[in-house]
């Protein structure tokens, strides 16, 4: 799968959960999920959980302590398809 095409993915994951819409519309790699988007702490263990939904994956505890921005979000999901 294409690096564009987990991004989109992501994208469309983590909007329901965005409370920035102006950071939404200019996401990019580094946007940052927590601070940049406004994205809830509590709700990131629903986002963990739609990525593997989504993507028919597993991610450890761990490897999500090491996700802060959507890029780390797309580069986990990728090496894990």
């Amino acid at each position: 799968m294409e690096e564009s095409e987990v991004m989109d993915r992501v994208v469309k994951i983590l909007t329901p959960w965005v409370k920035n819409e102006e950071a939404l519309e200019s996401i990019s790699m580094e946007t940052n999920i927590l601070e940049d988007l406004k994205v809830n702490s509590a709700r990131l263990v629903d986002v963990v959980i739609a990525f593997e939904d989504d993507f028919d994956i597993e991610i450890a505890d761990e490897d999500v302590d090491q996700v802060n921005t959507v890029g780390d979000a797309v580069n986990l999901i990728s090496g894990k398809l």
